[in-house]
């Protein structure tokens, strides 16, 4: 079945920018929920289990608007095999853009992250 992304530019506050603080996400921040996000990561070990996708944070949840940068993330160094799978059948993949620096891992995300 095809299908279209509701939004394919990644947003200027996109936690998964290298320049976003997410403190400065817009209404409001919560550590507690960005740290429940893990959940919408593909783990090594499964690739192929189906995850929740990770919502944009400018629209509200019942628009189903993807994260441009998990999106991006999960299809690339996320190897989320399951979403690949998926976007096949996306008429607008190609029009995906990133907005700078991104992350590579979920982790980065959060504030305080320090590499090891």
């Amino acid at each position: 079945m095809v299908w279209k992304l509701k939004r394919v530019n990644q947003c200027e506050k996109c936690p998964w920018k290298v320049s976003t603080n997410p403190h400065d996400i817009p209404d409001g921040y919560s550590v507690d929920k960005h740290a429940a996000l893990k959940s919408t990561i593909a783990k090594a070990e499964s690739p192929f289990h189906q995850t929740n996708a990770m919502s944009c944070h400018e629209h509200p949840p019942q628009d189903e608007a993807h994260c441009i940068g998990w999106l991006m993330n999960q299809l690339g160094p996320g190897n989320n095999i399951g979403l690949r799978m998926r976007m096949s059948d996306c008429e607008n993949s190609r029009s995906i853009s990133l907005d700078g620096e991104q992350h590579d891992t979920f982790e980065q995300t959060l504030p305080g992250y320090e590499e090891s």
